[in-house]
C-alpha cells in the first residue's frame, strides 16, 4: 500500500500519480473513427469511452464491476446551526443505508452497482472548525487511509457519495480556503436551511477562514482543518483510484470539495475522474469550473448519498455499449464518407 503515514507523505503520493494509458486511449479513439455513424455523432458518449479505456488500460472497456462507495461522517460545526436537520440524522441515516431503504439503495440497484458504506465514527463529531481544527492530524491520516483501503482492486468505475449533516458547510469552507473568497460565496441552502441559517452558514466559513487562515494554503493541511472525516476517506479514495489507474464518478458539492486537494496538489490530480452532475447546491457549478470539470447531468439533485454519480453510471454503460457493440463500417457493409 502506498505510504500514508504522515501529511508529506500523502503529498508525495500526490505528487507521483501514474497517467492514463495513452495507447489504449488512442486505440479507442480509432475504433471510434470506424463505428457506424458520422465521428462525434455520439457527443460525450463517444469521449466518455475513450476516458474508460484509458484509465483501464484497453481499447474497449467495461463496467462489469461499478462500486458506490460512500462515507459518513459527523461534523462539529453543527453547534453552530448550518443544517435544518439535527447532528443524529447522520448515524440515523446509516441505518437506513444497511436497512436498504434510502435513495442509494434504489440507485446503486438500477444502475447495476455495488454499494459500500463506511461509517466514520458518525457518533463522534468532529471538531468545531470555528474554534479548533476539524480533526487532529492522527484523526486526519486514519480516514484517508480508510478511504484509501475502501476501493475494490477488481472494479472497474468507483463512484464517491457521503452522508454527513453540516457537510455542505464544510465543503464551502474547504472551496473558500482552495479558491478563495467568502462563506457568502460558497454556501448553499444544503438540507435547507432558511435565510437566517444561510447566514449562519456563512458566518461560520468566515469564522473558520480568520481562525485558520495561516495553515490553508496547503490543500491537505484546509482538509484536516475545515474538512471532515468523510472528506478525507473521499480524499483517500479518490487517490487510490488514481493510483490503481480506476476511473472515478464524482457526486456533489461535497464530493467534488473533498478530492479538490488532489487538483491542487497536481496539475492533472483529477484527469481519472468525472463529474456526474452539477447539484442544486449553489456553488458547486462554480467549484467544477474551478476544477474544470464538466458534469455530465444537471437535474437539481442536492441529496448526496453517491445518487448523482449512480444516476449516471447509466450514461457510461450506453458509452460502453456503444464502443464495443456497434459494427464498424467494413463489419457492416456500409460506405464510410
Amino acid at each position: 500500500m502506498t505510504d500514508l503515514s504522515s501529511m508529506e507523505a500523502i503529498r508525495a503520493a500526490c505528487r507521483e500519480l501514474p497517467e492514463g494509458d495513452r495507447n489504449a486511449a488512442r486505440a479507442a479513439a480509432g475504433r471510434q473513427n470506424m463505428l457506424t455513424k458520422p465521428p462525434g455523432s455520439l457527443g460525450r458518449l463517444e469521449d466518455l469511452a475513450v476516458f474508460l479505456a484509458e484509465w483501464q488500460g484497453r481499447e474497449r472497456p467495461a463496467l462489469d464491476r461499478v462500486d458506490i462507495l460512500v462515507f459518513a461522517g459527523a461534523h462539529g460545526v453543527v453547534a453552530q446551526g448550518v443544517s435544518a436537520y439535527p447532528a443524529e440524522v447522520t448515524a440515523q441515516m446509516v441505518a437506513n443505508f444497511a436497512a436498504g431503504g434510502a435513495a442509494i439503495n434504489q440507485l446503486a440497484k438500477v444502475a447495476g452497482a455495488r454499494l459500500n458504506v463506511t461509517s466514520l465514527e458518525v457518533d463522534k463529531p468532529t471538531g468545531d472548525f470555528t474554534r479548533k481544527p476539524a480533526m487532529p492530524e492522527a484523526e486526519f491520516l486514519d480516514a484517508v487511509r480508510k478511504g484509501y483501503r475502501a476501493v475494490p482492486q477488481d472494479t472497474h468505475l468507483v463512484c464517491l457519495g457521503e452522508m454527513g449533516i453540516g457537510n455542505t458547510t464544510s465543503a464551502a469552507a474547504m472551496a473558500a480556503a482552495l479558491f478563495g473568497g467568502t462563506g457568502a460565496d460558497w454556501v448553499g441552502r444544503g438540507t435547507g436551511v432558511d435565510d437566517a441559517g444561510l447566514r449562519r452558514k456563512a458566518e461560520a466559513v468566515d469564522a473558520a477562514l480568520a481562525l485558520h487562515r495561516a495553515a490553508l494554503a496547503d490543500p491537505l493541511s484546509a482538509l484536516r482543518l475545515v474538512g471532515g472525516r468523510e472528506l478525507a476517506a473521499m480524499f483517500g479514495a479518490a487517490l487510490a483510484a488514481r493510483r490503481n489507474r480506476i476511473p472515478v464518478l464524482l457526486d456533489g458539492f461535497v464530493s467534488t470539495a473533498a478530492v479538490a486537494p488532489l487538483g491542487r496538489l497536481h496539475p492533472e490530480g483529477l484527469s481519472h475522474a468525472r463529474a456526474a452532475h452539477v447539484s442544486a447546491e449553489a456553488a458547486h457549478g462554480k467549484l467544477l469550473s474551478a476544477l474544470g470539470l464538466k458534469p455530465l447531468l444537471d437535474l437539481g439533485m442536492r441529496l448526496g448519498e453517491g445518487s448523482g454519480a449512480a444516476v449516471a453510471i447509466s450514461i457510461l454503460r450506453a458509452a460502453v455499449a456503444c464502443h464495443n457493440g456497434m459494427a464498424t463500417f467494413a463489419e457492416a457493409g456500409v460506405s464510410s464518407a
